[in-house]
């Protein structure tokens, strides 16, 4: 496998760059995923039928909680990513555990604003409303379930084999999955949460 030493180390071989690739095709379907979840949303917002609407379950403290400490976690693998590149391998390991406690926090805020939901009678049954929004939102918190268990395997083998091509590779597609999912939050936020509160 012949590594080219002048690109950075998740670019450095052919191979590492057709994964790189085909994980970018692997998001423009993940991108026509949400696009098809927020259109149902934009056409079901507003069949809540008995059951309540936006403006009366989402509570914008809680929301700004959860997007700070998502974006707080888009940067940290940002520093983990830099300091990958610059062969910093406990520096790169550290902010990736950092990055993946947010997450973890960021689902216990989500699972503590569902049961909320469902004490205030929103549930996948209620009406069409609710059922898209439990889905939307359901859909992104099991990604950032999958991306929590995906990290701790990449933390596992950078671990035990170092910085390597394959191992730099695999860590540099896991913080575009992360980043992925923060810009998909900030459409969440933005267009259900704010949106809805109006």
């Amino acid at each position: 496998m012949k590594v080219d030493h002048t690109l950075p180390l998740e670019y450095s071989t052919k191979q590492n760059d057709l994964n790189i690739f085909g994980f970018w095709v692997f998001l423009a379907a993940e991108i026509m995923l949400f696009a098809t979840l927020f259109t149902s949303y934009f056409t079901l917002e507003h069949r809540t039928g008995t059951g309540p609407s936006g403006a009366e379950i989402f509570e914008l403290t809680p929301v700004l909680i959860e997007t700070f400490i998502l974006l707080t976690s888009s940067f940290t693998i940002g520093l983990g990513v830099h300091a990958m590149r610059i062969g910093r391998k406990k520096a790169m390991m550290s902010f990736f555990m950092i990055t993946l406690l947010l997450g973890l926090a960021f689902l216990g805020f989500e699972i503590d604003e569902f049961i909320t939901y469902i004490h205030e009678g929103a549930t996948l049954q209620t009406s069409a409303f609710t059922a898209i929004l439990m889905t939307t939102l359901g859909t992104h918190g099991g990604h950032v379930t999958f991306g929590l268990f995906w990290g701790i395997a990449i933390l596992l083998q950078v671990r035990k084999r170092g910085l390597t091509p394959e191992t730099a590779n695999k860590s540099f597609i896991f913080s575009l999955y992360w980043h992925f999912l923060d810009v998909v939050w900030i459409f969440i936020f933005s267009f259900i949460y704010l949106k809805g509160m109006l």
